[in-house]
């Protein structure tokens, strides 16, 4: 490997609080960075001294203190890489900010961002922390959310339209599907159209031409990748029915589930779209979510 190679090869970033989310989220991460030849840097946001607080250990208690707490997570964390993969060349920083704004930061030079779906500190009724819901709604890079399970064998599941960040997370898991030698399942979801009153219409007897204009894009948008990945089996499937639940219920036998941060149809206020959303609160396995490539959406 030049110099030149070197230079341009961009870390793969884990965040880590002590949880046992983290904890999952470190070897995900140790993974991912075996399979694309990367260093792993494993950072934790340090808060306290922005609250004024005493940080360092008392005389009493030598080997105490919220900084020796700190650096003892990170060095559990460390060793949970190594342990996942040995030959990765794992870093860790202690970073003082807020969490949110730590990881972000982080990821802006980074190839992915890869959290735990809760952390320390979330509340019980909820299904994925807020830390990971602002960096995910936010980042620039690609961020890979370790939730559920990752069922060996399985396809890489990705959600098809016809959206600007539908097509990058096409791309995304053509690569993915490539660096794990894994089957790629294109999915593409369609509804019958509602009309703009309080009524619903009636379910047209002939549903043949709705499903061959549906059909045609989702294989339209395969074939504008697959060209660039001959070695990547893929299949397609189109369902009747909402995208978010499909996408959910497939998660359950994927090793992965890509998804674009905002997809087609949301509303412009929002950062992550309803259907990303959905899959990153109820997926059985880890999310991956890109983001749309035409926005810089660090706040």
């Amino acid at each position: 490997m030049d110099s030149q190679e070197r230079q341009t090869r961009r870390d793969i970033v884990v965040g880590v609080d002590g949880s046992a989310a983290a904890l999952s989220a470190v070897r995900l991460a140790a993974h991912e960075a075996a399979r694309r030849g990367r260093n792993l840097r494993i950072v934790h946001a340090f808060i306290w001294p922005l609250m004024h607080v005493n940080v360092g250990a008392s005389q009493a208690v030598p080997e105490g203190g919220l900084q020796h707490d700190a650096e003892r997570l990170l060095a559990e964390a460390a060793a949970t890489a190594t342990a996942a993969q040995p030959d990765v060349t794992a870093t860790t920083d202690l970073v003082t900010g807020a969490p949110a704004s730590v990881l972000l930061a982080a990821a802006r030079d980074a190839e992915l961002l890869v959290l735990g779906d809760r952390g320390l500190g979330g509340f019980t009724g909820l299904l994925l922390g807020s830390v990971a819901v602002q960096v995910t709604a936010h980042s620039t890079t690609p961020v890979l959310v370790a939730r559920g399970e990752q069922h060996a064998g399985g396809p890489i599941v990705v959600g098809v339209d016809d959206s600007p960040a539908g097509a990058a997370a096409i791309e995304a898991a053509f690569v993915t599907a490539e660096q794990r030698h894994a089957e790629l399942l294109a999915v593409r979801t369609w509804t019958y159209p509602v009309a703009a009153t309080l009524y619903t219409p009636p379910v047209p007897a002939d549903c043949g031409p709705v499903e061959d204009a549906e059909r045609l894009v989702l294989a339209d948008a395969v074939a504008a990748v697959s060209a660039r990945h001959p070695k990547v089996e893929v299949r397609e499937k189109l369902e009747c029915g909402g995208p978010g639940r499909t996408l959910v219920q497939l998660s359950e036998l994927a090793q992965l589930i890509v998804v674009g941060a905002r997809g087609r149809g949301g509303f412009a206020g929002l950062l992550l779209g309803s259907v990303s959303q959905q899959v990153l609160h109820h997926a059985a396995c880890p999310v991956l979510v890109v983001p749309d490539p035409r926005h810089d959406r660090t706040p």
